[in-house]
């Protein structure tokens, strides 16, 4: 199966994902915040980095209950437009293929 490239705002959106949840782990290690969302340091820091435009949206839900953020709230911020909820919902589907 071949994968389709991604769109230019598929990327920047997986780069936003990644700003947001380093901003979020702040000066926690990234090992710890990694090994207590069940995922490796190497993935969370693909991640934060942009590497994983596209993460698995249990990956990101998980990784967000770590660093105490709610789900709206992070897809808000990923989102960056006023209403939310639209484009949050776009957000989800783009992480959960």
């Amino acid at each position: 199966m071949v994968r389709v490239p991604l769109t230019i705002s598929e990327r920047e959106r997986g780069e936003r994902l990644g700003s947001v949840l380093r901003r979020a782990r702040g000066s926690r290690s990234i090992v710890d915040v990694a090994t207590e969302a069940g995922i490796s340091p190497e993935t969370l820091r693909k991640i934060e980095r942009g590497r994983i435009p596209t993460p698995a949206f249990f990956t990101v839900v998980a990784v967000a209950d770590i660093l105490g953020m709610s789900v709206d709230a992070l897809l808000a911020e990923v989102a960056q437009v006023p209403d939310a909820r639209h484009d949050g919902e776009q957000v989800v589907a783009t992480l959960a293929r």
